[in-house]
């Protein structure tokens, strides 16, 4: 969250407006709430929440300026390899979701305590009931920390319901319904959206208070 703050100081970037936030019962779309304030308290060392794809591209652009160095969202398939970390089990720690509060911030007891959500929660508890300072929990394979949890993250890629016609090549796909994005990784969720293959999408204006992003930095 400190980067996005430096960001936002330094380019005056409009990131606001209204989040989509849990209220006891449901899902609302509040005016507002923003990643300034997304409905729980956050420190610098938190993940940024309730930023939209928009949001996230123009941070990468901003921190590209910067810095002279090329960073942007991942795409779809680098952000599943680099997730997976080598593993082929649903997540990269295996197939147990119990398991999840040693390797992710996700819901559990704290956040079923917390914020009576409607959907299961794993079996564990860690401690958090809303976002997690960013490397907290272990590390996947590859040596990445809140590749499962803490907040899904937006991806470059249009949205597609299934992998046909995919790029094979690891770059983003950039048609069929790009009137909505990719994110992944499962956020602050219960055990079927925690899982290295599951994904979703939304319209690149959508800001919810599980969803956040990483960049990545191009070699060439």
């Amino acid at each position: 969250m400190r980067q996005f703050t430096a960001f936002v100081d330094a380019t005056g970037h409009k990131a606001e407006g209204s989040c989509n936030v849990w209220s006891g019962s449901n899902w609302e779309n509040q005016p507002g709430k923003s990643w300034r304030d997304p409905g729980f308290s956050q420190t610098g060392t938190h993940p940024v929440v309730c930023v939209s794809w928009n949001d996230a591209r123009a941070y990468s652009s901003w921190l590209s300026r910067l810095t002279g160095k090329h960073y942007r969202l991942p795409t779809e398939s680098e952000w599943e390899y680099m997730a997976r970390g080598g593993t082929r089990t649903s997540r990269f720690w295996g197939d147990d979701p119990a398991l999840a509060c040693e390797f992710a911030n996700v819901h559990d007891a704290t956040t079923q305590s917390a914020h009576k959500f409607a959907w299961e929660p794993h079996e564990c508890k860690d401690g958090f009931a809303a976002t997690a300072p960013v490397g907290r929990f272990k590390a996947n394979p590859f040596g990445l920390h809140d590749t499962a949890g803490n907040t899904w993250e937006w991806v470059e890629d249009c949205f597609n319901t299934n992998y046909v016609n995919a790029p094979n090549d690891g770059s983003a796909r950039v048609t069929d319904d790009c009137g909505r994005r990719v994110y992944r990784g499962g956020g602050w969720s219960g055990p079927s959206s925690v899982r290295s293959a599951t994904r979703t999408g939304n319209p690149p204006s959508y800001r919810s208070q599980l969803l956040g992003f990483r960049v990545v930095r191009a070699l060439d």
